[in-house]
């Protein structure tokens, strides 16, 4: 049996990220672990939404503001489960990417946290930052982070 007994991936609802669900949810139903599959957001101010709304006028309808989608969990789930995870949960986590899921790690006591690599090698991840590398510095668990970038 592996150590890893609590495993979280980030999504953004972007197809890199899900790659990194994939990865992850393998990884969790080969261990038999949790996954829990987390998604960070900023609620929306609903002055900035309906000012939006009234700029976009019949387009309207896609203003949702930074909320995570259902979708988004839904569909990573989706992929989770038939990638081999059997005990997944999903988490929407409210703040920056980064601070979030390192929250959440620590939170659920997590094993292992698994993040694509968008972001890791470009300019601005080099020299701002990226969610890959700050995790890999800042996570108090080990880190995976997947290929998911060609």
């Amino acid at each position: 049996m592996s150590a890893y007994r609590t495993i979280v991936v980030g999504t953004d609802g972007s197809e890199s990220s899900y790659r990194a669900v994939e990865k992850a949810a393998a990884l969790a139903g080969d261990s038999e672990a949790t996954l829990v599959i987390a998604c960070a957001y900023y609620p929306a101010d609903p002055k900035d939404t309906a000012h939006a709304a009234d700029v976009l006028g019949a387009d309207a309808y896609q203003v949702t503001g930074s909320a995570p989608s259902n979708e988004i969990l839904r569909t990573a789930r989706e992929k989770a489960v038939v990638a081999g995870a059997k005990n997944v949960v999903e988490r929407a986590v409210v703040g920056a990417p980064v601070e979030s899921l390192l929250a959440l790690v620590d939170e659920l006591d997590a094993d292992l946290i698994v993040i694509g690599n968008r972001g890791l090698n470009t300019i601005t991840g080099r020299l701002l930052g990226s969610v890959p590398s700050d995790v890999a510095r800042k996570s108090t668990s080990d880190v995976l982070i997947v290929h998911t970038v060609r």
